[in-house]
């Protein structure tokens, strides 16, 4: 396991579209528990495979929930509204006002493969919502009504 350089705003891979994860391996499985040093170190609340550099769908979620890690995740249902502040790993010392559902459903695949299915609500919702825009290359900041420097 290892800490993995977050990528910044202005890199191309945090733009681009990520292929799905056909090799549930050795390989995932190291870039899975690379990413989780990572987002600890960093103390975010997730953490997606392009913000290292790899474009796959794979994304970690650290939540009070708990740690959550979805390969080839999709929403299936969402539900509500809220709006709050975001801000991300890859745009640091930036803050934005973000509107996402308030209730998500997402299938996705373990690191083994197995097919699961969640509902997160609130914060977590959000987290999720946010981690999985980056496997489409968008960032909060191109949904935000606004962007600000963030205050110390």
């Amino acid at each position: 396991m290892a800490i993995r350089n977050v990528v910044q705003v202005g890199d191309d891979v945090l733009r681009k579209k990520c292929f799905e994860v056909t090799a549930f391996d050795e390989k995932l499985a190291r870039l899975l528990d690379d990413m989780k040093d990572t987002v600890r170190r960093e103390e975010g609340a997730g953490l997606a495979a392009p913000q290292v550099g790899v474009l796959r769908r794979a994304v970690v979620v650290d939540v009070d929930e708990g740690f959550f890690e979805m390969v080839n995740p999709v929403i299936v249902e969402q539900k509500g509204e809220q709006r709050g502040y975001e801000g991300c790993l890859s745009v640091r010392g930036r803050r934005g006002i973000v509107t996402r559902p308030m209730t998500v459903t997402v299938e996705y695949f373990d690191r083994k493969g197995k097919k699961k299915k969640l509902t997160a609500h609130g914060f977590f919702a959000r987290a999720v919502c946010h981690e999985l825009d980056h496997l489409d290359g968008i960032l909060y900041i191109d949904r935000a009504e606004r962007v600000e420097r963030e205050t110390d």
